[in-house]
């Protein structure tokens, strides 16, 4: 059994230091890269929104209405499905970045 020294141990905190900023800053970023998707799907849902409702009061027929209705309803289903699986995406890469600097600590101090 080797005996852990000042020195060990001051490394093992510095790299458990080190691990947590980087996950800090990786969840920081992913999150501002979140919000900023979100804000992104907030600004063209509103406008694709208002554009369905100028077409719907200009309507002449009820067929007409209908028809802009259905597709009003379909692209906007196409694109909250498009961002929620791009968010998805940014959720998984935060996960797999941020914890990466910890599980490499962890597997170095279990290899000692």
């Amino acid at each position: 059994m080797n005996a852990l020294t000042f020195e060990d141990f001051q490394n093992f905190s510095k790299q458990q230091v080190e691990a947590a900023t980087v996950i800090a800053t990786t969840l920081s970023k992913g999150l501002q890269e979140i919000a900023a998707e979100t804000a992104e799907y907030s600004k063209t849902s509103m406008t694709t929104g208002a554009e369905a409702v100028e077409r719907l009061l200009a309507a002449k027929t009820i067929e007409t209405a209908i028809q802009v209705q259905t597709d009003y309803a379909k692209s906007a289903y196409e694109g909250f499905v498009a961002r929620s699986t791009k968010i998805n995406e940014i959720f998984t890469k935060i996960a797999s970045e941020a914890f990466k600097p910890a599980q490499n600590a962890f597997s170095l101090t279990t290899k000692q």
